[in-house]
């Protein structure tokens, strides 16, 4: 089927064996836990998932939802779980996160997604390699731990980028700023709104009664929750940082601007008098003083220029410059 990823027989041991489409679908119960991974794209996937899976309807839409928030529910006869991991894929951006979701049975695993994400290939190595998981609730405790280990990178780069922008808005100016600032919220803004249901799901996934998970294995949520708390705290640092240096850069620029219009109004303070007697004197009608006077002019240059003196003087006096 061209919609399958991979089938992989678990042995109960960590090790696991690569099967074919027909391979997986001949294997019974006793072998071993079956493991479906598929690509919900695929129309042929999308059809077993409905028709021939075996699975509640509930939940094979579920498993082909195309935009799901991370979340845990506890079925008849399984767990379904939707989690997100960071988007390491050439090209694509972190904070575009890429979800995995998963049915869990005694006996058998189906998961699906459509971009490729990383934690499941290394599993699946894992596994080859004879050194993975070894039940379903072990898939389970090993994916919360990749994919939240490989959140490590991006939260340091989003609180390197926080330093970064407060250095530079103390030796900058706002606009240099800005676009940064608002690329380093929206980036905050898209993680926290997946890494927050995903703390309530593992919660959600500790505190259930399904035979799928041993004490070891809730340890194991316990651990991985735990530190995507941490994560979560630092993230949420980096946004009240970050809203601190948003309003830094709204009071900069009114500051700017304040200064900027200070200084037209002085402008206009001093050049008003002088356009009031210009444009006085300027009339073209009949009476004006000193229009037979040959000095008029002069003596009229000198009056504009006592009177900017005289209010310059007042400015300064009165500490307005």
């Amino acid at each position: 089927m061209q919609g399958l990823i991979h089938a992989l027989l678990m042995d109960g041991k960590g090790a696991a064996q690569q099967l074919d489409w027909q391979q997986a679908m001949a294997v019974s119960p006793e072998q071993g836990v079956l493991w479906i991974h598929l690509d919900y794209a695929d129309s042929q996937a999308a059809d077993w998932l409905v028709r021939d899976a075996g699975i509640d309807p509930l939940v094979a839409q579920a498993l082909l939802d195309e935009d799901t928030r991370p979340r845990a529910h506890d079925y008849p006869g399984g767990v379904l779980l939707a989690l997100r991991g960071v988007n390491l894929n050439p090209g694509e951006d972190p904070e575009d996160m890429v979800a995995i979701r998963l049915w869990l049975e005694s006996g058998r695993i189906i998961s699906t997604r459509k971009r490729q994400l990383l934690s499941i290939a290394d599993i699946r190595a894992s596994l080859l390699a004879g050194k993975g998981p070894r039940t379903p609730g072990g898939v389970m405790v090993t994916l919360s731990k990749l994919l939240i280990g490989r959140m490590s990178a991006v939260i340091d780069q989003i609180e390197e980028q926080t330093t970064e922008l407060e250095e530079l808005m103390l030796e900058s100016t706002t606009v240099q700023a800005r676009d940064q600032l608002s690329q380093l919220r929206r980036k905050i803004i898209a993680l926290k709104r997946y890494l927050s249901p995903q703390r309530e799901a593992l919660e959600e996934l500790q505190q259930m009664d399904a035979e799928l998970f041993n004490d070891i294995d809730r340890m194991g949520l316990r651990e991985s929750n735990d530190r995507l708390m941490r994560y979560i705290e630092d993230l949420n640092e980096a946004r009240e940082r970050a809203a601190v240096l948003h309003e830094e850069t709204i009071n900069r620029a009114t500051d700017l601007m304040n200064q900027r219009m200070y200084v037209l109004s002085l402008v206009a303070a001093i050049f008003l008098p002088l356009g009031f007697l210009t444009g006085l004197l300027g009339i073209n009608v009949g009476g004006i003083p000193g229009s037979d006077y040959p000095w008029a002019f002069l003596i009229f240059l000198v009056i504009l220029t006592v009177t900017t003196a005289g209010i310059y003087w007042f400015f300064k006096v009165r500490r307005w410059l």
